[in-house]
Order: C-alpha cells, then sequence, then structure tokens
C-alpha cells in the first residue's frame, strides 16, 4: 500500500487530536457554565466598551479568516494562482489572536449561556470553534492522516468562526450600529 493510498484512508492519526480537540470544547463549556461571571469587561483597551471590542475584534478575525481560504485553496493549486504559504501561516496566527481577548471576555464576564437562542448558539460555536482549531493544530504534524483532514477540520473551523461573527458582531453592527 502506497503512501497516499494510506493517507487518503486512515482515520487513526486523527483520533487523538479529534478527541483532545472534544475535551477543548467540552472543557470550555463546562467553565463557561460553572464559572461564575463577572459582568464587567476586561480591558477593552482602545474600545468605548466590551460589545464594540468585540464585534471589532472578531470582524477582523473573520477577515483574517477569508484570507486563509484562500491562501489555503492556493496553496492546494485551486486557484492558479501562487500565494506564499506564510501569508496562510501569518493570517491564520493573527486571527486566532484576536479571537483571545474576545473568548477571554465572554468566558470570564459571561459564561457559557442558554437563555436567548442566539446567545445559546454563539457560546456553543465558541466551543465548538476552540475544540475544532485545537484539533487543526495538532493535525498540522501528523503523518498518515487523510488528505481531507485539513480541508474539512479548516473549513469547519471557518464555518464557525462566520456563525460566531453572524451572532456577535453582525447583531451588534445591526441592532447597536458601528461603534468604536
Amino acid at each position: 500500500m502506497s503512501v497516499t493510498a494510506h493517507r487518503s484512508t486512515s482515520f487513526t492519526p486523527l483520533l487523538v487530536p479529534l478527541l483532545i480537540g472534544g475535551l477543548v470544547a467540552i472543557a470550555l463549556g463546562v467553565f463557561g457554565r460553572i464559572h461564575a461571571p463577572t459582568g464587567f469587561a476586561v480591558g477593552p483597551a482602545g474600545f468605548s466598551a466590551a460589545l464594540p471590542m468585540k464585534a471589532w475584534l472578531t470582524t477582523g478575525a473573520l477577515v483574517l479568516a477569508a484570507v486563509q481560504v484562500v491562501s489555503a485553496l492556493s496553496m492546494w493549486g485551486k486557484l492558479g494562482v501562487s500565494i506564499p504559504p506564510t501569508v496562510h501561516r501569518w493570517s491564520g496566527r493573527l486571527a486566532f489572536l484576536l479571537t483571545i481577548p474576545v473568548a477571554f471576555h465572554c468566558l470570564y464576564a459571561l459564561g457559557l449561556q442558554y437563555d436567548v437562542p442566539r446567545v445559546l448558539a454563539h457560546s456553543l460555536l465558541g466551543c465548538f470553534f476552540y475544540g475544532l482549531f485545537t484539533a487543526k493544530m495538532l493535525a498540522l504534524p501528523k503523518r498518515g492522516t487523510p488528505g481531507w483532514t485539513l480541508p474539512v477540520v479548516g473549513g469547519l473551523a471557518f464555518t464557525a468562526l462566520v456563525g460566531l461573527w453572524l451572532t456577535s458582531s453582525f447583531w451588534f453592527f445591526t441592532t447597536i450600529g458601528f461603534k468604536i
């Protein structure tokens, strides 16, 4: 059996990354639910309040995630245009960094909430996103993973981020406005 054939059929190398990613998602959800929310913002530096900070940082992360999709398509030869892999790596790093203060504020100040459907979806998508991100990062160096691993897990992470943006930033911009 060739390496290519093995790579396209073996699910075993994904078990540990998916298990750890699932544990991260569950741990965030459990922490968000049992942690007593403080109800106040943590360092919305440069912004008028926490909600505008979260809306704009998530929007920045979404734009960088779109760069991730385009650069990944280029790396996989689907665009006919060559974008350096460093663009993909750095746009991903920056997108992830933009989500950290948002997630920290969500968990610390608000916790996992389930009383409003939009907020419940947002809370679950946040946990799912970080679980997927963890699984993707752990699967990157794995030899023998199926060829669809990174496109599928990366696509799911992008989809989760779009859902997070729709249930937070889009809601903020259409309900409150474009405040900074």
